[in-house]
């Protein structure tokens, strides 16, 4: 059964490392959460290393940059590792492709160096895909119909964000992993390394291993998440235990009347994803 924690300092005696997800545990797209920042940079100066594991479709220094704009302390993490970073890989075999680009401008960073060509959609070879062009006003309905012509030309999809919607302030946005599961229903063949795909999580661990200065494992690993989707189903892949924070995205849905977090609820809705977890927090905390 889950087990209700106050916060990770109660676990700090069984654990070492920490994964643990950026959007809506540690920022929410406008904002950071000083708690949580907190929380972390207290483990990483006492326990372990910190690996910082994100769904962004940008590498690891342009997502580091945006950490720091808002507000999130470098001493609350060890180390960070994207979807990007490992996107890339899928990418470069690809080069000079032409591909159809599918995904706003601040997302650039992630071609960078790789020699990829861009191309209309009736040009390209396969779709490289970071999200909605306009996520602050698009749905995946604005992109059937391209999709679906997509799809009838038997292009892959690399999609970089597995992220199906994340919190932007107090507002849910879709990513690229929304287009991604219309593109799927659509027929068309999907590629992702992102979470929760094994690629994200061993580079995750490599570097880790690096940090501690030993090899670590996955027993003395803790990963933290809000997403089922993506950080439950990632970490029970890997056989890692997760603590479920649920000030995220499905914080509603785990709460009874009164507002209070109900770790039944919880469970029924990790489990109706055939998903679970070790752990549940309101937040996270130390």
């Amino acid at each position: 059964m889950i087990r209700q924690i106050e916060g990770i300092g109660a676990l700090a005696a069984r654990y070492e490392v920490l994964l643990c997800d950026v959007w809506g545990v540690i920022h929410n797209g406008r904002e950071s959460f000083p708690g949580p920042c907190a929380a972390l940079a207290r483990w990483r100066a006492e326990r372990g290393p910190v690996v910082l594991i994100s769904n962004s479709p940008r590498p690891c220094p342009e997502v580091a940059r945006q950490l720091d704009g808002l507000g999130v302390p470098r001493e609350a993490w060890s180390a960070l590792v994207t979807s990007g970073d490992v996107t890339r890989t899928l990418l470069a075999p690809r080069a000079p492709g032409p591909a159809y680009r599918l995904g706003p401008d601040r997302d650039a960073p992630l071609y960078a160096g790789l020699g990829l060509a861009f191309a209309p959609l009736e040009q390209a070879k396969f779709i490289a895909c970071t999200g909605p062009v306009n996520d602050d006003v698009e749905t995946p309905e604005d992109y059937r119909a391209l999709l679906t012509e997509a799809s009838a030309r038997r292009l892959p999809m690399i999609c970089a964000n597995p992220d199906r919607v994340v919190q932007r302030g107090e507002r849910l946005v879709y990513c690229g992993g929304a287009l991604a599961e219309l593109y799927e229903a659509l027929g068309g063949e999907v590629i992702m390394a992102g979470k929760p795909y094994a690629p994200l999580y061993e580079a995750c661990l490599a570097r880790a291993a690096e940090l501690a200065g030993h090899a670590v494992e996955k027993a003395q690993v803790l990963a933290i998440g809000d997403g089922i989707a993506t950080d439950a189903k990632g970490a029970n892949a890997q056989g890692i235990d997760l603590l479920f924070v649920a000030a995220g995205i499905h914080g509603a849905e785990m709460r009874d009347a009164t507002g209070r977090l109900d770790a039944g609820a919880a469970e029924r809705l990790l489990g109706a994803a055939g998903a679970h977890a070790a752990y549940l927090a309101d937040a996270l905390a130390w």
